[in-house]
């Protein structure tokens, strides 16, 4: 069993820097691929960049560039930068982690932009 706990989100102006955080408690964390998705009202869940327990990375077409995805292992935790934020960006964002049939959520965590 895995639980994800999402922080770091908030209000920001365009052009600003967030940075989300994903707590997991539970063992193993670092065999998951992990990922942050985002949610916007009346829009449909949508992926925001993914990493492996190797470090490899995956991003959607909308943010790569400006959010840049990272693992702690030894701190059981995935980072999510994000740079260059815009309007667009307004969304709730959720921690996922996944492996073989094992798939968790987070409960989200806000991220607002606007000015």
């Amino acid at each position: 069993q895995v639980q994800l706990v999402e922080s770091g989100g908030g209000l920001v102006q365009p052009g600003g820097s967030l940075r989300l955080s994903c707590a997991a408690s539970g063992s193993l964390f670092s065999i998951y691929v992990v990922g942050w998705y985002r949610q916007a009202p009346g829009k449909q869940r949508e992926l925001v960049a993914t990493i492996t327990r190797s470090g490899s990375t995956k991003y959607g077409d909308s943010v790569k560039g400006r959010f840049t995805i990272s693992r702690d292992n030894a701190k059981n935790t995935v980072y999510l930068q994000m740079n260059s934020l815009k309007p667009e960006d307004t969304a709730n964002y959720y921690c996922n982690a996944v492996h073989l049939e094992l798939n968790y959520w987070g409960q989200g965590t806000q991220v607002t932009v606007s000015s």
